[in-house]
């Protein structure tokens, strides 16, 4: 035998003659992954060195499971005294529990109290990890599942309730489902919470791409607070620029307000919140971009969602918001986005595995000049390729008006690369030979 994921070696100390401290976790790694045997008599190089008085033993490893491990785990432990090389070894064989995940009661559900093996090791559990573990044992959603922390504080949702005139009490907080059946607070209740760990980081760029940071802020506490302080921060850089129409100054802001919102508010309601990391929010020159963590709920297109079909991740979540009046109404956040830039450069959405994204254009700033050599290339492989061409052909490539096309059919003429040709009031360009 080696020692594997579901094989441990384990051997009395030497001096005091109890299991060694690590015991509880080595069981509760084995109920929270395969299953497994853990031998007690046996050392790490698998020589056999036995117990003197196995009885005692065994009432330890009970005791130990019985005193030290939440839930319950005993029903999945059977002790019992085996010979190995004519010396009594105490082997526990333990299955995999159907309470998961295991703890330490000293140190509640956390990675410091779970713990799962990986090969022959007994390593402690994320709380990313904690989290799906409780999702897929108890077959919940996330929101519904028991939150990891229990001592919540909702001073922010108390005030959002309190400032539309609604009562967030005890029996709302049934009501809104924020309670399970056990009595303690779920994972709805955690995100709605001054304790929420989740937070929304963003940059701030100069230019438009990544090379030059100007500003950077992460944005944490319960995610109505994170609403409305990232939401005030994205409207700081929601620059204004003035037109004049006659008489009539007419100020436009960069991104329409309420694609913003929606932008954000979808952020918020439909990440998937099993993802321990955060949702990204950037700020270039000429656009915003909001990245998600989650993508589409399984089963759910993105041309789906453009038809206004909603299927949310979090609907308690979007339950609360649609209660406290942030939401109108489900499946109309993208249509409406697409709405307001109705007569400007379309947004861009995208939804890959485990992201959804979203690309907010800055209505202010306009696509950036080609370079001259751009021009100069496109004109020689309009003339190259057509083999003759007037002025309007390259007017037309270019997108521009009769001065720029003279300039460089004339530039072109004078070094050589290109000759006229004239017929009665017509002038065409060809390469020379």
């Amino acid at each position: 035998m080696l020692e594997n994921v579901d094989i441990e070696f384990k051997e009395l100390d030497k001096t005091t003659g109890k299991l060694p401290e690590s015991f509880a976790k080595e069981l509760i790694a084995f109920a929270n992954t395969e299953g497994g045997e853990l031998f007690v008599g046996i050392s790490d190089d698998r020589t056999v060195v036995g117990v003197d008085n196995p009885d005692d033993v065994m009432t330890r490893i009970s005791n130990v499971a019985h005193d030290s491990i939440l839930p319950d785990i005993m029903p999945f432990l059977q002790i019992r005294t085996v010979e190995k090389e004519g010396k009594a070894v105490v082997k526990t064989t333990v299955s995999v529990g159907t309470e998961r995940p295991y703890y330490l009661k000293t140190k509640g559900l956390s990675p410091a109290g779970v713990f799962v093996r990986r090969g022959s090791a007994c390593i402690p559990l994320s709380e990313t990890g904690i989290r799906q573990m409780i999702t897929e044992t108890s077959g919940k959603s996330f929101e519904e599942s028991r939150s990891l922390i229990q001592g919540l504080s909702f001073n922010t949702a108390e005030a959002a309730f309190a400032k539309r005139n609604l009562d967030f009490g005890p029996e709302q907080k049934k009501t809104l489902a924020l309670i399970g059946k056990d009595g303690l607070y779920n994972n709805l209740a955690l995100l709605l919470s001054e304790e929420c760990k989740h937070t929304i980081k963003i940059a701030v760029f100069q230019g438009r791409d990544s090379s030059v940071f100007r500003d950077r802020k992460e944005f944490s506490g319960s995610v109505l607070k994170q609403l409305e302080d990232v939401y005030a921060f994205l409207d700081i850089h929601n620059g204004t620029k003035a037109s004049i129409d006659g008489l009539v100054r007419k100020d436009t802001r960069d991104y329409p307000e309420q694609a913003i919102r929606e932008a954000l508010l979808n952020s918020i309601i439909h990440r998937d919140y099993l993802f321990s990391g955060s949702t990204i929010i950037n700020i270039y020159e000429d656009n915003m971009e909001f990245i998600s963590l989650g993508g589409l709920v399984s089963g759910l297109s993105l041309e789906s969602v453009f038809l206004g079909a909603s299927q949310s991740r979090n609907p308690g979540l979007a339950a609360v918001f649609y209660r406290l009046g942030l939401v109108e109404s489900y499946g109309t956040g993208i249509r409406k986005i697409m709405r307001l830039y109705e007569n400007e450069p379309a947004p861009e959405f995208k939804a890959t595995e485990g992201v959804f994204y979203v690309k907010l254009r800055n209505r202010n700033v306009k696509p950036p000049v080609r370079r001259k050599e751009s021009d100069k290339q496109l004109v020689y492989d309009l003339i190259r390729d057509k083999g003759e061409v007037s002025r309007k052909d390259v007017e037309m490539v270019l997108d521009s008006g009769t001065t720029k096309a003279y300039e460089y059919l004339k530039s072109f003429c004078d070094k050589g690369i290109v000759q006229q040709k004239r017929n009665g009031n017509k002038t065409t360009y060809v390469l020379s030979d």
